[in-house]
This record gives C-alpha cells, structure tokens and sequence, in this order.
C-alpha cells in the first residue's frame, strides 16, 4: 500500500495500513495526505503493540473520530522510559506484522490507515548515553501516587513519549483508554497544562467474556493465574454495587477489599477509592464521582483496573436504600 489514503468507509477489510519506521517517513506519509485533505480530521491511538480487542476499540472510536474523509494513525513502540528496574521491558511482547495483520482484518469501521513503529534509537538517539534523554515531563504530584508510587518515574516516561507523539503526528484528537485511569488523567493534565492544541477522548474499558479488563499482558497469565486474576473485576463489581445501593465510601472500600483479601494467589498493591479528577483519595463523607482502582500481582504478572462509582448523599441513602433520590410528588 503505498498511499495511506482511505476512500471511503466500505474500504476493503483486508488492505493493510501503511507501516513506517522514521520520522522522516512519517512526515511524508502524514504529508502527502495533509495535502490531499486539507480539511481533515488526524486522530491517532498509541500503543505499545500486542494488539488485542480492547486496542481495536480504540481505533474503531478513532475511525468514527476522523470519518471517511480522515486520517487514523497508530503508534506501536514499547517505551523504555516507563519501565523501570526489573520490570517486564525485555520480554514485553513484540510484533509489528501480527498487530498489522490484525488491523487489516478488523474491518473498515476499525480501518487504521498509517501504523509508526519506529525502533528505539529512532525516538530515543541518546538513550544509551549517561544520562539521555536529557529533557523529560515531569508528571508532577500525579506521578508520585499510586501506580507512581509503585512504578516511580513511570509517568515521566509515559508523558514524554505521549508529547514526542503528539509532535510528530500532529493529530486533531487522541485517543486513550479508560483502563489505565491514572494515565489518562496524567495526559490530559499535561494537554492543558502545556496548552497542546489537541482533543483527548478516552474509551471505556474493554473486558474478556468472563471480566477481566484487556490488556496485553494477560497473555502472561497461566488458567489458574487467569481465574484467580477475575478477583480484580469481581472486587470493583462489589464496590460499585455498594455504591449504587447506598454505601459510603469506607463500605464502598470494604465491599472491594473483601473479595480481594478471599482470593488466593492474589498480592494486592493498592485498592483505593479517589476523586477522579485528582486521584486523591475520597474523605470517608464524600458524596458525588468516584473512582475506585486496584492493582495487584497475579503470580508474576502486574494488573491494574477501575470502575467509576457515585457516592449518594446520606439524606437520599436514608429515603431510599437503593440509593435512588425521591422524585416530585414523593414517588421515586
């Protein structure tokens, strides 16, 4: 495929996108299109590869983003500044040609038309020297809690190569999953923070069949590892449950911890409940938003999820133990 032009939304499901490794190859495939389409709309998806359903979405959200007439890039780069010591880096799954394949076939409401793979030394030129890349983001408070307390400088490696990206693709709109709520929350602060002329759009997090939140490293799960994994989906089920019948925020808690602390072969980091748009933790009498999150270790393997949750007033607990408010008249 030498173009990186779609015609239409019935393009043909089996036309791969264009693969580029460079810069410089980019800036000409982003080019030759800005020139055709003055007007449209540039949506891009970064990934690090090890694409799998919960990906897809992101792209099908970011073809109806850009429209027939638009252009969808996906980044695919396993980003070294966000791992740290002993992390999975090494053996984070790599496949460029699997995940274009996969793209190929989506169909054309998922149709990606430009995949950027660069290599490391192409993004990064100085990163084997002392100390480069010299000039990082700093992630802020946002990047000292929770999984920045666990994983530290992992924000500043997320948010450095999410601007990188956001330079050299130039994109209209952005689009993030749900899954990883702390980073969403860390992307669009620096998008307003640093004044980027750029739309974030966020998408609901993609689960497997029995619950278990997508995600490319559930390929590392064993059966067993798998099921005891649910435990984390089963807990934000229950907190959320609790929610919606009533229960304050230390019962939301509770409600969550308990199914964890059941599960066998499950390590927990943290299990939390926060205010969603600044991941400090809710005061046990907060009414309104909530976000509860937990990460733990399913044998060798990190996991993290969340679900949003509304905390009702205690006045409208006391009315109505479903938690639902009285509606005019006294009927609910």
């Amino acid at each position: 495929m030498t173009s990186t032009h779609r015609p239409d939304a019935g393009a043909d499901a089996s036309d791969a996108p264009a693969v580029v490794t460079t810069r410089a190859a980019l800036r000409t495939a982003l080019d030759t299109w800005r020139a055709e389409h003055p007007h449209g709309r540039r949506v891009v998806v970064m990934t690090m590869g090890a694409l799998h359903a919960g990906h897809l979405e992101l792209v099908r959200r970011a073809r109806a983003e850009a429209g027939a007439d638009g252009q969808v890039v996906v980044t695919d780069f396993v980003n070294p500044l966000q791992f740290g010591p002993g992390e999975d880096y090494e053996r984070y799954p790599r496949d460029v040609a699997a995940d274009v394949a996969l793209l190929a076939a989506a169909g054309p409401d998922t149709a990606a038309d430009v995949v950027f793979a660069p290599p490391v030394e192409e993004l990064y030129p100085d990163l084997g020297s002392a100390d480069g890349p010299i000039v990082r983001v700093t992630s802020g408070r946002i990047g000292t809690v929770l999984e920045g307390a666990s994983r530290p400088g992992h924000f500043d490696g997320v948010l450095t190569v999410v601007l990188k990206l956001l330079h050299l693709v130039r994109p209209d709109v952005a689009v993030f999953g749900a899954k990883d709520a702390q980073q969403l929350l860390a992307v669009r602060r620096m998008v307003a923070d640093l004044d980027l002329d750029v739309e974030v759009v966020a998408v609901e997090t993609v689960r497997e069949a029995d619950g278990l939140a997508r995600s490319s490293r559930n390929a590392y799960l064993s059966p067993a590892e798998h099921e005891h994994a649910l435990a984390l989906s089963r807990a934000l089920r229950a907190g959320r449950d609790a929610a919606a019948a009533g229960e304050g925020a230390p019962s939301v808690l509770a409600a969550a911890r308990g199914i964890l602390e059941a599960t066998d072969g499950v390590d927990v980091d943290y299990v939390v409940l926060v205010d969603p748009a600044t991941v400090e933790d809710l005061a046990p009498g907060a009414v309104g938003p909530g976000l509860l999150l937990v990460a733990a270790r399913v044998g060798t393997t990190r996991l993290i999820d969340n679900t949003a949750v509304e905390i009702v007033p205690p006045a409208t607990r006391a009315a109505d133990p479903a938690g639902r408010a009285p509606a005019p008249g006294g009927t609910a």
